[in-house]
């Protein structure tokens, strides 16, 4: 098989007053294409640190991330989103001033030359009215719900081969949620030739997988088809962790 994404031996270390701490530890994974992975397991162990080290957000202090054969490990932020790597915050990050139409322009890239109606169709795939939001500030005055909606708009509308969202369900309410996860299956019925990867404990968005992958620990303790993992994880989402911590353990 090919893979989109091969980290080889990773591993990240942080130095605090009690010495260095290896947050993710000799870390081997592969992602491919056509394929939603969900990455899940117990808070602290290493998941959204992982998906930083993905977005060049952080860099690793060892080991290799290589995507489609191009070892990226050294590359800045804005190169692996050149190449097609884009990556969604817990908590989505607010422009004022700046509407939402010309948010998407910025997104599409400034050789796409986004028109107004390509732009109201990315809102409308994310269940937002056009009309209401295409000249909205992107500021306090919308709600998480309607700031996450908004940042998977701008994801749509790059175009990426890897779409890495961390934790989207973080500080939004049951209502937005549930769209959210609406959104979430229309995407990966989509699917072609790119890859989601999503940080998240819930079990709605665990159900959706093709692939899951547990990480306690800074280490994978287990990976497999949603179909495989799901059954030894299913429950709340604080019996999720639960079940990721009892993977800890072994």
């Amino acid at each position: 098989m090919n893979f989109m994404l091969e980290i080889r031996d990773l591993t990240y270390t942080v130095n605090d007053e009690t010495g260095t701490k290896t947050i993710i530890d000799n870390l081997n994974l592969d992602i491919s294409d056509s394929k939603f992975t969900v990455i899940t397991g117990p808070n602290g162990g290493g998941k959204s640190t992982l998906a930083k080290l993905i977005a060049g957000i952080i860099k690793p202090t060892s080991g290799k991330i290589i995507l489609d054969g191009e070892d990226i490990t050294e590359m800045s932020i804005t190169d692996r989103a050149l190449r097609g790597i884009s990556y969604a915050f817990q908590q989505p990050v607010k422009f004022k001033g700046l509407q939402v139409f010309d948010l998407l322009k910025i997104a599409a890239g400034k050789d796409t030359n986004l028109k107004m109606h390509d732009a109201c169709k990315y809102l409308s795939e994310v269940g937002l009215c056009a009309r209401d939001y295409i000249n909205r500030e992107v500021n306090a005055s919308l709600s998480g719900g309607e700031l996450k909606r908004i940042e998977i708009a701008t994801v749509l509308a790059r175009g990426t081969k890897m779409s890495v969202f961390d934790e989207p369900e973080a500080g939004i309410d049951l209502w937005s949620f549930q769209n959210l996860v609406r959104i979430f299956e229309n995407m990966r019925k989509e699917i072609t030739d790119s890859s989601i990867v999503i940080i998240s404990h819930q079990e709605r968005i665990l159900q959706i997988a093709d692939e899951i992958v547990v990480i306690a620990d800074g280490k994978i303790k287990t990976q497999g088809s949603g179909k495989e993992i799901l059954p030894t994880l299913t429950g709340t989402p604080d019996a999720v962790r639960a079940a990721c911590s009892k993977l800890e353990e072994v």
